[in-house]
Order: structure tokens, then C-alpha cells, then sequence
């Protein structure tokens, strides 16, 4: 009987993974998607973002952060972790989309296409010097950690085929 549930429960185990793969322009072009299309994918983020934004004194801006103090000054920190879900907010141009991964459209980050990383959306900075970067969270300006340059979006494969497949499992019949 244990074996039956187990073997039962082995689909239901599997079919909840993800298969996440790099979102592109060329897999937007191979499912041919509008921008509205795009808005209903579940997007996620590939590595670690941490974010850093100073606090003046008596500042109470915190964003949905922690207060960490850094070298003697208050920093409020944002990590968004490697496989958090975001959503698309707005396409602005062409190779450039804003996603969101917290409370509301207004907490988002710019991604676009990066040609020297297989054209992957990467997270945009107004700047990388030693691999720190210059982002805008929240109409705030915030410091992005040396790591999350590497971050992109990623997309399910597993979800984007639209095909469905009805299954079931024969019982099997005996001679009466």
C-alpha cells in the first residue's frame, strides 16, 4: 500500500518543478508573443540582488528593507534572492522591460538585453564601476551589491508550451 501512494504522488512531485531558462528576444520571436502576452509570464531572477541606499540622519525611508549599518552610516538593504518571482510591469523600449518582485509596480528594476551575455535580460545600472552599479528602486537610488550584475530573468520552459495533455493510467482488465 505505501508503494501504491509513493508511486502515486511521484507525478504529482514532479510536475510542480520548475525548468527555468533564460528569457530572450529570440524566445519571444519563437512563440511570436505580444507585449501583453509577455505581461501574463512569470518571470524570475536568476542570482541574488542586493541592494544598498544610505540613510541620511533621521531618515525613515526604509523601503521593505533592513537597517544595516555599514563602515558607521545606516544602510537600508534589499536582497531579492536567486529564484524570486517578478512580474512585468511595463516594456518602455524596445530590449528594456521594468519587473517587479515586491509589494507593488512602483518597486521594480530595469532589465535589457545584454548582446556579450547570449542576449539574456540583464539587470541594468546607470553605471558598473568595480562591478558596483547605480539602480533606481522606489524613486530612490540605490547601490547594487558587485554580484547582481550577474542577474537575469528567467521564464519557465514548462509553461510555455501551450499545448495540455490529458493523462491517465489504464487499470487493466481481467478475463471473467
Amino acid at each position: 500500500m505505501r508503494n501504491l501512494i509513493l508511486l502515486l504522488a511521484l507525478p504529482l512531485l514532479f510536475s510542480s518543478c520548475k525548468n527555468l531558462i533564460p528569457y530572450t528576444d529570440s524566445l519571444k520571436q519563437q512563440y511570436n508573443w505580444t507585449n501583453d502576452e509577455i505581461k501574463r509570464l512569470q518571470f524570475y531572477v536568476s542570482h541574488d540582488i542586493v541592494l544598498h541606499h544610505e540613510l541620511k540622519e533621521g531618515s525613515t525611508d526604509i523601503v521593505n528593507g533592513k537597517i544595516k549599518t555599514v563602515n558607521g552610516k545606516k544602510v537600508d538593504e534589499i536582497i531579492i534572492r536567486s529564484g524570486t518571482p517578478g512580474v512585468l510591469i511595463e516594456i518602455p523600449k524596445q530590449n528594456k522591460m521594468l519587473v517587479s518582485f515586491e509589494i507593488d509596480d512602483n518597486h521594480n528594476l530595469s532589465f535589457g538585453v545584454n548582446p556579450n551575455n547570449g542576449n539574456k535580460y540583464v539587470l541594468l545600472a546607470s553605471g558598473w564601476d568595480r562591478g558596483v552599479g547605480n539602480v533606481h528602486y522606489a524613486g530612490q537610488e540605490y547601490l547594487a551589491a558587485a554580484d547582481s550584475k550577474y542577474a537575469f530573468l528567467l521564464v519557465d520552459q514548462r509553461k510555455l508550451h501551450k499545448e495540455e495533455v490529458k493523462q491517465r493510467v489504464a487499470s487493466g482488465r481481467k478475463v471473467k
